[in-house]
C-alpha cells in the first residue's frame, strides 16, 4: 500500500508521471490551473487503496515535485 502527494503548484503537467504509473493512478487535472498556468497532476481520490508505492512516478519527475510514501507492513506486524 503507497500514496503519493503531488507539489501542484510547481507542476508544469508533462505527463511523464501519469504515463509512468503502471496502475493509472495519477492524471492531469482539466479543472485547475495551478499559479505557474499549467494544469498539475492529480493524485486520483479512489487512488489510496491501490497504490504499491513503487516511486516511478517520482522518478520520472523533471521538478521533483513528487513524495511517496509506502506501508509496507503485513497485516499483523508489530503486534
Amino acid at each position: 500500500m503507497g500514496r503519493i502527494l503531488i507539489q501542484e503548484d510547481g507542476c508544469k503537467g508533462c505527463s511523464y508521471c501519469v504515463e509512468a504509473c503502471p496502475r493509472g493512478l495519477i492524471k492531469i487535472d482539466p479543472e485547475r490551473i495551478n499559479n505557474l498556468g499549467y494544469n498539475p497532476a492529480l493524485f486520483a481520490e479512489h487512488a489510496a487503496g491501490q497504490c504499491s508505492g513503487c516511486a516511478l512516478c517520482a522518478e520520472i519527475c523533471p521538478e521533483v515535485l513528487i513524495e511517496v510514501y509506502a506501508d509496507n507492513r503485513k497485516a499483523g506486524a508489530g503486534k
